[in-house]
């Protein structure tokens, strides 16, 4: 029992590191855009620090539950899930160009978040009630048939968080049944889907120009300043709070282009020391997946690392530039309410998990 107490605290300090670090960042990264639009350096980190709060708490509560609670609710969550990224398409807001938010009065939110939480914790029941009739290639074509429709619904106006629960069905459905075979299938099956959908809409065709040849258009600015900022870090950085391309130079540099200011900031070493927490956080949820109770609790475990490498991966190449614009945040790290809630409950059912070692240990 000791030795599990061990590592389920090893995985709250890591997330708790995380989040420590990326309301740290965040505050330097954003004092500078809040005080310009919003005569308040503290504008984007206060409304940050109440979202993460927030969360904390909802993780807190959740980890202390038995875990199983949430199968009841997996199929009427992910209608709920389609039902709302319905909603977006006629009645969402815009942002930059996305329509991706939803409002509830003074409130906002983004359905797409909500859909990765509740597409785990679908794919993980559907599987895991499927164990007796799994026939590899079979049960990979049935988790894909259920998956399209949100994956196409999400994917009309965010098409890398659609790339992420397609990534994480892969990773469940393998975790259940790791052949390699079928997964050629969906190799060639995504890569069909991205090909149609960038073909859908003549601006994402233009990020793949874009991506290209950054110095040639206009939309490659962000690219061209998060690179600078990448190169002027150095091996150590300059300091936190001595970039200088977050002054304007990064537009909106406390959203999906934070990684190049941390480079900035910390420099490389200081980059690969966050990748390396990262890994640690993924190592400690492949632990928890390998020693779960049942099925159930292992794809739990095993869909939330596929959302947070997939996530982090893409974040990373996208600030980078070795994949074309996406649109997609640094879990813990980059600004938004929203993303933080349902990450945070997120973390919450998999410490869960790592509780629940046998059904006694519940509580």
């Amino acid at each position: 029992m000791s030795r599990r107490k061990k590592q389920d605290m090893t995985m709250l300090l890591v997330i708790l590191f995380l989040i420590s670090f990326g309301l740290i960042t965040l505050y330097s990264t954003s004092a500078y855009n809040g005080q310009v639009k919003f005569h308040d350096a503290a504008y984007y980190f206060k409304k940050q620090l109440f979202a993460t709060i927030l969360g904390a708490v909802l993780m807190c509560g959740i980890s202390r539950m038995d875990y199983h609670i949430f199968e009841k609710f997996a199929v009427s969550g992910y209608i709920c899930s389609l039902l709302l990224s319905t909603a977006v398409l006629f009645f969402g807001d815009s942002y930059n160009g996305s329509k991706r938010w939803l409002s509830l009065g003074p409130l906002s939110f983004q359905p797409s978040e909500f859909a990765k939480l509740v597409v785990i914790l679908f794919l993980a029941h559907i599987v895991s009630s499927r164990k007796k009739k799994q026939t590899g290639l079979g049960t990979l074509i049935f988790v894909m048939i259920l998956i399209l429709p949100i994956v196409a619904l999400v994917g009309t106006n965010n098409l890398s968080t659609a790339i992420i629960i397609l990534g994480i069905a892969v990773i469940v459905v393998f975790v259940s049944n790791p052949r390699y075979l079928p997964f050629i299938w969906i190799a060639v099956t995504g890569i069909g889907f991205i090909a149609v959908f960038l073909s859908m809409e003549s601006y994402r065709l233009d990020r793949l120009k874009i991506w290209r040849n950054p110095e040639q258009y206009e939309k490659g600015y962000q690219t061209i300043q998060g690179l600078y900022a990448i190169g002027s870090g150095g091996l150590f950085g300059k300091g936190i709070g001595q970039s200088i391309q977050k002054l304007g130079f990064v537009p909106e540099a406390q959203n999906d282009m934070i990684f190049s200011i941390i480079c900035e900031e910390l420099g490389l070493v200081g980059a690969c020391i966050l990748i390396l927490v990262f890994l640690i956080l993924i190592w400690r949820f492949m632990v928890v997946a390998a020693y779960a109770p049942d099925l159930f609790g292992s794809l739990i475990a095993a869909g939330t690392m596929g959302h947070i490498a997939i996530q982090v991966i893409l974040n990373i190449a996208v600030v980078t530039n070795t994949i074309p614009n996406t649109g997609i945040t640094l879990p813990f790290i980059s600004y938004g309410g929203t993303s933080i809630l349902f990450l945070m409950a997120e973390m919450g059912i998999a410490l869960s998990v790592s509780r629940c070692q046998n059904k006694s240990s519940c509580i």
